[in-house]
């Protein structure tokens, strides 16, 4: 599968990361900024704005768009309706399930509305990279 790099538009690969990333900044200091805190039990709080939060996140979404970029290739999703099919197997199958159970751990005092916060994020994440990676073959 990693011979698929070859095959990659790397304009639709990085046009993807951008939004997903970008995304994820507006869904947890925007969009979800409180609920999110609540999740964390730290509604109170003020969260620390540190580097690590940037590019972890950043060097995470790089690496599940470029996943998904080299999986479609592979699969040779053609259609909007497969790439719809395929991130929602991604996105559910992986992200969600994966995050939920990350979240599900003594340190996250709400561990299912966590789940479903980043995981939504992460499911509307994959849809969007998997119709730029499709689109623009």
């Amino acid at each position: 599968m990693i011979s698929q790099l070859t095959n990659l538009n790397w304009m639709s690969v990085l046009l993807a990361f951008i939004i997903y990333f970008l995304l994820g900044a507006l869904w947890f200091t925007l969009f979800f900024n409180k609920s999110y805190k609540v999740s964390l039990g730290r509604d109170k709080e003020i969260l620390p704005n540190k580097t690590i939060f940037i590019v972890g996140p950043a060097i995470c979404s790089f690496v599940i768009t470029l996943a998904s970029a080299i999986l479609i290739e592979a699969l040779k999703v053609q259609s909007l309706g497969s790439a719809f099919e395929f991130a929602l197997l991604i996105g559910i199958g992986y992200l969600v399930a994966n995050t939920i159970n990350i979240a599900i751990n003594p340190n996250i005092p709400r561990p299912i509305l966590y789940g479903m916060i980043s995981g939504a994020y992460h499911l509307v994440g994959i849809l969007i990279v998997s119709f730029i990676i499709v689109s623009m073959k």
